[in-house]
């Protein structure tokens, strides 16, 4: 019984030309053949299953061939070509850095490249996934690799790049190797199916190679596994069997039926898929890369980012047509927040069927978006500026005003609040007792607490009409009654605060100014924290946002220029002077002063 032998191994490229995908790199390594510019140290780097190993062999065995073809290609006839392919080269020296990384296996491999070949120009040494060095083995090969023996070449492969030290990747040519592309894939499984006397499908070649995700070495594996299960034929069914893959079509089906809002229809759907065994994952990113290709095939440009086989690109372009940019993008956006909540979901269907609901019932949203914006474009704005809403007019809360102004985008929350005003008119009487005169009431000081959001609603709507209403006449009699009644409003929020403001006086000054008197900077520098609130009580009552306050600064005149530090008991009996409350923490804590 003859020996199997995987495919990836048996047909592995034995010459430049027969490599897959790296038609750049090949490309340069004849030339450097050709003309004698041969580098001391390469370095290939790049995904696994690209052929960096290949390359590098086929150019050991180049390098040492005794008759070269004209195109910088190895002969396979000579001494040299045969020994290289039967493994009995002396010449060639692989090392394997994932399991020998320690610096005694450099230090030996740098021994040995003292000697020189005794048959062929080179002796190549080949170190792969080189990335796996320590740290003191890199630093011992730094000088050799360096200055190396005219005789000597090295030819590292790393799948990890970013893990080289600078100083070696210095001292090196880098080639970087690219992903096979599904085509290439294609036609190279292609091919070694025909050499086997495979039957094959060329939907399922496409599978094989979306599947591998640009490894040509795991294509050829995948192609070997689904051989032996179907006993020598590919077909696109089995093929989708093997590897636990979505037929597409259940995709075309699901999205007919979120289009036309058939959640019933989809929920089934998705069920008969979970019968099948495919878990929420799986589902989640076939329908997202189901939806990825219908964008891109949104636009010809694009068009060629359809990673599919060719007899599905007509389908995908149809039904992109029917389908609005904004729906993809929304879709794909709610598809990528599901599968970062799947891996903590402890009912995973139930959140696929969530994001199914989602997605069914998408394009009212989106049909309703595009509706107020039918170019389906933002608009773009040349200046930077705040936000401008309508002007509302005042609120008129007599019985018999008539409303006469059109309707304003504000006319729901402005009809709320003229409704809960007309409502609780006995309640706002008792709230806000009016004085004879007067248009402005303060709520009495027992119901601040519990005024709520709608108190705060009224006043800024109140704010709003200051400049529409008289101004109040600023007199003593009205700062007074200013000033109580803000005391009162801090006697019920702030009764710690309000003690400060019991030793100050508010009036008028000669200058007609609103005037606070203080007798001292402490005393000042309180009042002055409540700026902000004590303004806006201000403005509210006389109606006029302009107004402000001065400070009367009136020093005690008995103490001397030069006042003597007080002492612990002093400072303590004056500020118990300014608060109480004071005194009651001292007792409460059991403090004792030092």
């Amino acid at each position: 019984m003859e020996k199997f032998i995987v495919s990836a191994r048996k047909y592995r490229p034995q010459n430049f030309n027969a490599v897959i995908g790296q038609e750049h790199i090949t490309t340069t390594l004849k030339n450097a053949i050709t003309n004698n510019q041969l580098a001391h140290a390469f370095l290939f780097c790049g995904p696994r299953g690209v052929g960096k190993t290949t390359c590098a062999r086929i150019l050991a065995k180049t390098i040492n061939c005794e008759h070269r073809t004209p195109d910088g290609e190895a002969c396979n006839t000579c001494n040299s070509c045969v020994s290289f392919n039967n493994g009995t080269s002396f010449n060639i020296h692989e090392l394997d850095a994932a399991s020998n990384n320690s610096v005694d296996n450099i230090r030996t491999l740098v021994e040995q490249i003292r000697f020189a070949p005794q048959a062929g120009q080179y002796k190549v040494y080949i170190i792969d996934e080189v990335h796996m060095l320590s740290q003191s083995a890199f630093n011992a090969f730094l000088k050799t690799l360096e200055e190396p023996p005219p005789f000597a070449i090295f030819i590292l492969a790393t799948t990890e790049k970013h893990k080289i030290l600078p100083t070696i990747l210095s001292r090196c040519q880098i080639f970087d190797f690219k992903r096979i592309t599904p085509q290439d894939t294609v036609k190279h499984l292609h091919e070694i199916a025909e050499k086997e006397n495979i039957k094959t499908e060329k939907t399922a070649l496409h599978l094989i190679a979306q599947k591998s995700e640009g490894c040509l070495r795991d294509a050829l594996s995948i192609m070997d596994k689904i051989v032996s299960f179907t006993n020598g034929e590919i077909t696109y069914a089995n093929t989708l069997e093997h590897l636990n893959i979505l037929d597409e079509d259940y995709f075309f089906k699901m999205l007919e039926n979120m289009q036309e809002q058939n959640l019933p229809a989809s929920l089934l759907l998705y069920d008969e898929i979970n019968q099948k065994g495919f878990e929420a994952d799986t589902f989640l990113d076939g329908l997202s890369e189901f939806v990825r290709n219908l964008l891109v095939s949104k636009d010809k440009k694009s068009a060629s980012l359809l990673e599919v086989a060719e007899d599905f690109k007509p389908r995908y372009k149809k039904m992109a047509e029917t389908i609005s940019i904004g729906w993809l993008l929304a879709s794909l956006n709610i598809l990528s927040e599901t599968a970062t909540q799947l891996r903590l979901a402890r009912n995973r269907k139930l959140l696929v069927e969530m994001t199914l609901i989602k997605l069914t019932y998408l394009k009212q949203a989106v049909e309703l978006v595009e509706t107020d914006n039918p170019s389906g474009k933002k608009k773009v704005i040349d200046k930077k500026g705040a936000i401008a809403f309508k002007v509302l007019s005042p609120i008129e809360t007599t019985p018999n005003s008539k409303k006469t102004k059109p309707a304003t985008i504000f006319d729901n929350a402005k009809l709320t609040i003229e409704g809960n005003t007309k409502k609780d008119k006995k309640n706002e009487a008792k709230a806000y007792p009016k004085t004879q005169g007067q248009t402005f009431n303060e709520p009495p000081i027992e119901e601040m607490k519990i005024m709520g959001s709608i108190a705060d609603i009224r006043s800024r709507v109140a704010g709003r009409q200051l400049h529409q209403q008289p101004s109040r006449e600023i007199t003593n009699e009205a700062v007074q009654e200013m000033w109580n009644l803000y005391k009162q409003k801090l006697a019920v929020n702030s009764p710690s605060i309000l003690l400060w403001f019991n030793d100050a006086q508010a009036g008028i000054n000669s200058n007609n100014e609103i005037e606070i008197s203080v007798n001292s900077s402490l005393l000042k520098n309180a009042i002055e924290d409540q700026r902000s609130d004590f303004l806006d009580h201000l403005h509210r009552y006389f109606r006029n946002n302009e107004l402000g306050f001065v400070y009367n600064l009136t020093e005690n005149t008995n103490l001397s220029t030069e006042e003597k530090p007080l002492s612990a008991k002093e400072r303590y009996a004056q500020l118990t002077s300014i608060n109480p409350l004071i005194a009651q923490l001292k007792d409460t804590l059991g403090l004792e002063l030092e």
